[in-house]
């Protein structure tokens, strides 16, 4: 005989932590300095610009240097790593849940509440404090690849990727390349156009009009450039975030090693080779017209391109070490590690740290500091601002809590989902006499483990 309750069978929530796998953690949290140090140029406010109109070209030869880094190595070379880690947890998400057992509607649906969310708390970033902000931009982007490609057998994820591919080379490298070999730099861009840290208000002394330069920039991000984006196929590093998710790159690196190797040396050598014209260009080296380096600019472009390959290759190489430092005996530094991941399982809430410093501290609406610093000591304020979010992440992961942000995000994804998994969890087992095996769906004794995910990205 048999006691049952008429309640609805309890659904996934978030990830557990047992089921956590390092490698996408760890490259989150390292991730979060690359985007704040590569945010830096538009703190600059008071700065001098070239013809990029994004990285300073005034300073000493330790401030050149640390431009010629960042435009070879950061600039337009951290989001595609990010998108990558999106895509990927974006696929484990869905997989977690379907699972789970939860229908294919079901966890479609937590998905577009997710990505309609981070539109929304995207927005809000971008107008109150920082208008570069990429949560809305990659929020449409999800929604519309989660309708579109998700749900899709392999061999069509398969022909969506090759289609973005073709996208890609078509629009930005084919016209380029021709560009580049005949001498022809100046035939691409605008070298006359408004610098682009402008968009971003940090000049502006009045809070109130900076906030409407923000909003407005906001929603140029999320509801012009994402579409735009997307018809340019550089979705395409979200797609392969959602092939390498089907078959687990990341948590099984050690099933993959020719494949990170290769994909780690290939693509931060395309990446960095892409970006250095831009950056000999910049310091004097190399002599090119302002219109090639303007942000529409040929050397632009190809910096663009082939920073897809530079965060594909990050992306690996983070996997790689995460595959070689749980192997060791004795993992030395695992505190540090440990700290680190802790920001990218709490990737949310640190990123929107990062503009409750910044914002403040810099503008000129604050304090104004953006005004006196250069790119080597924005470089270490931004440094220091990272490890300030390290420190708290640790503290959050010592004390078993997640990110403020997350722990809201989550609320708003599962809503009622997740009060009654909590019902669920208080109500009496059912009571059970005779033989008979308990049903497939037992609470007591699920049909199948979940699998390990790396959990939903920040991002």
């Amino acid at each position: 005989m048999t006691v049952e309750t008429d309640a609805p069978p309890p659904r996934r929530g978030a990830v557990r932590p047992q089921e956590r796998a390092l490698a996408p953690d760890l490259a989150r949290g390292i991730m979060l300095l690359l985007i704040a140090a590569s945010n830096t140029g538009f703190h600059l406010w008071a700065a001098r610009r070239g013809p990029s109109g994004w990285q300073p070209v005034d300073g000493s030869w330790l401030d050149r240097a640390v431009q010629f880094t960042m435009i070879t190595v950061l600039d337009l070379r951290v989001y595609p790593l990010f998108a990558f880690l999106f895509g990927y947890g974006m696929t484990q998400l869905y997989l977690r849940q379907r699972a789970a057992g939860s229908s294919e509607k079901e966890a479609v649906g937590i998905l577009r509440r997710r990505s309609l969310w981070l539109i929304v708390i995207g927005l809000a970033h971008a107008t109150l404090l920082m208008a570069g902000d990429i949560l809305g931009f990659y929020g449409l982007v999800s929604l519309v690849l989660g309708w579109l490609v998700l749900r899709r057998s392999d061999r069509a994820l398969g022909w969506w990727i090759g289609i973005a591919t073709a996208q890609l080379v078509l629009l930005t490298v084919g016209p380029v390349l021709p560009a580049l070999f005949q001498g022809e730099l100046g035939s691409f861009g605008d070298a006359s156009a408004e610098p682009g840290h402008e968009a971003y208000a940090a000049g502006e002394e009045s809070w109130l009009a900076a906030a409407g330069t923000r909003l407005t920039t906001g929603l140029f991000v999320t509801f012009a450039a994402a579409p735009l984006s997307l018809l340019g196929g550089a979705h395409v590093i979200f797609l392969l975030g959602f092939w390498a998710a089907r078959r687990r790159v990341l948590e099984d690196a050690g099933r993959h090693l020719p494949l990170l190797r290769r994909t780690s040396v290939i693509g931060i050598t395309v990446g960095w080779l892409g970006g250095l014209p831009a950056a000999l260009a910049h310091i004097g080296v190399l002599r090119v017209p302002d219109a090639a380096q303007s942000e529409s600019g040929a050397l632009t472009l190809l910096r663009d391109v082939t920073g897809n390959a530079a965060g594909l290759g990050g992306v690996a190489a983070v996997a790689l070490f995460a595959h070689w430092w749980t192997g060791r005996p004795e993992r030395r530094g695992a505190r540090a590690v440990t700290a680190v991941a802790a920001v990218g399982k709490r990737s949310l809430s640190c990123y929107l740290a990062h503009s409750l410093v910044f914002a403040p501290v810099l503008a000129a609406w604050g304090l104004g500091l953006g005004e006196h610093l250069t790119s080597a000591t924005m470089l270490l304020f931004a440094t220091g601002v990272w490890l300030l979010t390290v420190a708290g992440a640790y503290a959050l992961e010592r004390a078993g809590r997640r990110g403020p942000a997350e722990a809201v995000l989550r609320r708003l994804m599962y809503g009622g989902d997740g009060r009654r998994r909590r019902e669920a969890r208080h109500r009496p087992h059912p009571v059970r006499t005779g033989t008979a095996p308990p049903p497939p769906c037992s609470p007591s004794r699920p049909s199948r483990a979940p699998e390990r995910s790396p959990g939903p990205p920040p991002p």
